[in-house]
Order: C-alpha cells, then structure tokens, then sequence
C-alpha cells in the first residue's frame, strides 16, 4: 500500500486529490496538510510513502518544505504539483529533491500513475513537457555543480547520463545503445551511484549543472 500525505493549501483541491487516491486499491492517503511548516510536522508523524507537493503556499513554501524533508527522511519521496508558469520554481524544486513533478491540470490517471511511479523508486521526468520546462530554466545559467563527480563517469555512463537527462526510457536508451535494458539499468545504478545523487530526476540536474547536456540537445 502506498502511503500518501497530501499538502496544498486549498481544502477543495485535497478532497478531490483524497478521493481520487482513496479510490485506488493500492493508495491510501494518511494525512493532509496547508503549508510547508505543517507538511514537515506531518511527514516527521506519519513517514509518508510520497508527498504530493503544491509549490505556492502561504508561510513556508513547498520548495523548501520539499528540502527539508527530503534531508531529514531520504527514503521519503517528494511529487511536485505546478502550473506552467511556474517555469523557475520546477528546477528549484528538482534541486530541493524532488523526485518528479506533474502539472496541476493533469488527468486523473496521470496522477495516480504519478504517485505509483514515484513510490516505487522511479522518477517523473520523461514526459516532453518535463524536458522542455528543465531545459529552459537551467538554460537561464551556466553550470554551477563541479564536474569531478562527472568525471568519474565511464564513456558508456556518461552516454547513459546524456540520454537520462533528454528525458529518454531504460527501453529507449537500450534501443538508442543497442544493448539490453538489464544492461541499461545497471549502468543507470553505476551513475547514481558515482553522482552520489538518489534517483534520475537528480542526476539530470546534475548534467544540466555540470554542462554535460545543454537545453536544446537532443
């Protein structure tokens, strides 16, 4: 069962979010919260599966609600919710730990799909529209993350890298590679494992930053 603590300071929006996820068989929602201070409280209480996250809330905000949860409970999962103009809070909130992040006007099924993903270790970053709003924001900067983390990448890690970071599937990466996607998921773990980051959506941030990938590479 995954176990879900909904944040968003609009009571409207947490009763259809709690209804659509207690509909689920393998979701249950444990708590709610308004703001960022009381997401903390409640996520330290109740150690959530996956945090459904609204970035813009009165007090504390969720990008550092996302920061201080993520450093305080590691294996607690952060989905981010935000509109398109809110570009510039996106890769914030990447930066913050998140594992992923989803439109506020997404279908239903997107949203459940969402939190099942993120649940279960993976990261919300393939969709174009996700690549596009990276892209975008980290083009507002040059790389600011030391590259000696890159480095120690192998040839076929860094190109595993590259291909994380343009939003590509293990199945599009082993077609794009041509090996199998056991192999795929081995070299995805080596990177993880070399960046010191937890999950993809953290080392695509880590190649936007390093310079490995530019926004506009395909």
């Amino acid at each position: 069962m995954v176990r879900v603590l909904l944040v968003d300071d609009q009571e409207l929006v947490r009763s259809g979010f709690r209804m659509l996820l207690d509909a689920q068989d393998d979701i249950e929602v444990v708590g709610e919260a308004s703001d960022g201070d009381r997401a903390i409280e409640q996520a330290a209480a109740l150690s959530p599966d996956v945090v459904l996250m609204d970035v813009r809330m009165p007090g504390m905000d969720g990008i550092e609600a996302t920061r201080q949860i993520v450093a305080a409970q590691p294996a607690v999962r952060v989905l981010v919710l935000t509109t398109f103009d809110l570009d510039e809070y996106v890769y914030a909130a990447l930066q913050a730990g998140a594992s992923g992040f989803l439109l506020k006007d997404a279908p239903a099924a997107e949203l459940v799909r969402g939190v099942r993903v993120v649940a279960a270790g993976d990261s919300l970053l393939a969709p174009s529209v996700t690549r596009r709003l990276v892209e975008e924001v980290a083009a507002k900067g040059g790389p600011t993350r030391k590259s000696e983390a890159v480095d120690q990448l192998t040839a076929k890690e860094r190109e595993v890298l590259e291909h994380l970071a343009r939003g590509l599937s293990n199945a599009e990466i082993a077609e794009a590679m041509y090996v199998g996607e056991a192999t795929v998921k081995t070299h995805v773990g080596h990177v993880l494992t070399k960046l010191g980051v937890r999950d993809r959506v953290q080392a695509v941030v880590v190649a936007y930053e390093a310079g490995v990938v530019r926004p506009g590479d395909r």
